[in-house]
């Protein structure tokens, strides 16, 4: 898949990135100006949107941001820090997002998963680039940050299973976390759709197709 047709969407999805990372921080980091460091990392996403991870250099980096190398490298130890940091917090915020959901509905697991359909379509109809990022990325990462995004993964997963198996009495957590992946499968589809309908009739069709099979 050519990355460059979500090349400027990346650029505010990182922002917005960014954005869920301080308010995790609390309301002092939330309102703190954004640091040279996450404009610099904002550049390097956005040049590894445009030409792929290989095709760029912490040279090609720099040059962008305006900074040379050994400035550069007092903020990041090289690529793979800087795309660590831009995946982390997209795994972080969902789980953030998933477990906000599910606290305190337990009586009610339909609504639950009614209501993480809903949050996950509109991350992905909102972040297909990072999707795309991850799909395309994700093992050029060293082996402790890309255990890390897997081991969130694994547990936002783990929200979709407790919902899933109460909703479904009986039902193994093997056959749940199939559903799950079934699920994502369906949603995370958004780096590869057109334009030709528009975001909300998209949002309708992901959110029936996908409920449509964890009912069944």
């Amino acid at each position: 898949m050519e990355l460059t047709g979500i090349h400027r969407g990346l650029i505010a999805v990182y922002a917005c990135l960014v954005t869920v990372e301080q308010q995790a921080r609390g309301a002092a980091g939330a309102g703190r100006r954004r640091s040279r460091k996450d404009e610099i990392l904002e550049i390097a996403v956005g040049l590894f949107a445009a030409r792929g991870y290989h095709g760029v250099s912490m040279d090609d980096i720099g040059a962008a941001a305006g900074v040379t190398g050994p400035a550069l490298y007092h903020h990041f130890a090289g690529k793979e820090a800087m795309l660590a940091a831009a995946l982390i917090p997209v795994s972080e915020g969902l789980l953030a997002g998933g477990r906000e959901r599910a606290v305190g509905r337990s009586d009610d697991p339909r609504a639950v998963l009614e209501s993480l359909i809903d949050y996950h379509v509109e991350f992905a109809l909102a972040n297909p680039a990072v999707i795309a990022l991850h799909l395309h990325e994700l093992d050029r990462l060293p082996e402790e940050p890309r255990r890390r995004i897997r081991r969130l993964q694994r547990l936002y997963v783990e929200e979709w299973v407790t919902v899933l198996t109460a909703l479904h009495p009986g039902m193994p957590d093997g056959e749940a976390r199939v559903l799950a992946h079934a699920a994502f499968g369906l949603m995370n589809s958004t780096p590869f759709l057109g334009g030709e309908v528009d975001r909300r009739r998209r949002a309708e069709l992901l959110r029936g197709a996908t409920l449509a099979a964890l009912l069944a």
